[in-house]
């Protein structure tokens, strides 16, 4: 396979937010997500007196990242870990918390330009989408097993598709004809379920289905809860987090939670705010920063993009 093409989404917005808690010796960076690495060689190469530890589930992003990094020496390590283990690595890796952290959710460039991955509906590929191929669950095992009320619900809560009961009648019909097994016939098949009016709009009409079938297999949901509150909990005071999101699951996920922590913890009508009500977070972006139209022209896939940050300003209780 060729090498990946990566362009870092708001890469700028995210090394400005995080910047300030990255300027003094021995501060420790984490990108949770680490994917290509573009994020981690910005931030290491802007700031250098950090140590920076990079975090993915993809055995094959891990690889590409420590060659592409390798110059950086001990600076830089990289390790596998899933969201929801995500508490348990940083204790292992630093005990002592962390300055600042990064999330840039979703599916990486490396896995969406590899057809073998099965992530893209516009090409040929076996019905696959796990981020890490060491997992049972694929693609081809939920669209050929699951109920149709399983696969409704799939579709509808993580897809946000209104057609979800056409589409999943739609693949209970075909199989039991024929296994659905590659990417290109569960993308004709999805399309042909939804009504015309709605496929003149929104994009490739398979983009929904797809997207809640990769958020299942990898449980990006369920884990990004865990992984939020192990980063908070990590992060030392005045340290940063820097969290993007590329759709409107993801986003509500991140900011009801660094709203939780920015909020006075007290009774309206109490006349002093103890020091332990105080918020712990002060949010660094007013709602949600979105890329610049220049940026989408350059790379389309940053068009989703929610970027949400926030700053520790209290230790926890």
């Amino acid at each position: 396979m060729a090498e990946p093409l990566h362009v870092p989404v708001m890469l700028a917005q995210c090394v400005e937010l995080l910047g300030p808690a990255l300027q003094h010796p021995g501060a420790i960076m984490v990108d949770a997500t680490l994917g290509l690495g573009g994020h981690s060689e910005a931030l290491l190469e802007r700031f250098p007196m950090i140590e920076l530890i990079g975090v993915d589930r993809d055995p094959d992003a891990l690889k590409f990242s420590r060659r592409r990094l390798a110059a950086y020496g001990d600076r830089f390590r990289a390790v596998q870990g899933v969201h929801e283990e995500l508490g348990l690595l940083l204790a292992q890796e630093c005990p002592a918390g962390i300055n600042g952290i990064l999330f840039d959710l979703g599916v990486s460039s490396m896995q969406l330009d590899n057809p073998e991955r099965g992530f893209s509906y516009s090409r040929e590929a076996p019905l696959d989408m796990r981020m890490n191929p060491a997992d049972d669950l694929t693609a081809f095992d939920i669209v050929n097993s699951y109920s149709e009320e399983e696969l409704i619900r799939v579709i509808r809560n993580y897809g946000e598709e209104k057609n979800a009961r056409r589409v999943a009648r739609a693949l209970i019909a075909a199989r039991q004809k024929a296994p659905i097994d590659s990417t290109t016939a569960l993308a004709e098949l999805v399309r042909n379920a939804i009504p015309a009016p709605a496929r003149r709009t929104g994009g490739n009409p398979a983009k929904r289905t797809f997207q809640a079938l990769r958020i299942e297999i990898n449980r990006e949901l369920q884990g990004l809860p865990d992984a939020l509150d192990a980063a908070l909990a990590a992060l030392r005071l005045n340290g940063r987090i820097a969290v993007l999101a590329y759709h409107s699951l993801e986003d509500r996920i991140v900011k009801q939670r660094l709203a939780l922590d920015s909020r006075v913890n007290a009774p309206v009508r109490l006349p002093v705010i103890p020091d332990d009500s105080q918020p712990r977070l002060r949010l660094l972006t007013r709602g949600a920063q979105v890329p610049s139209d220049v940026e989408i022209a350059v790379n389309p896939r940053a068009a989703s993009a929610r970027l949400r940050a926030a700053q520790r300003v209290r230790e926890a209780a």
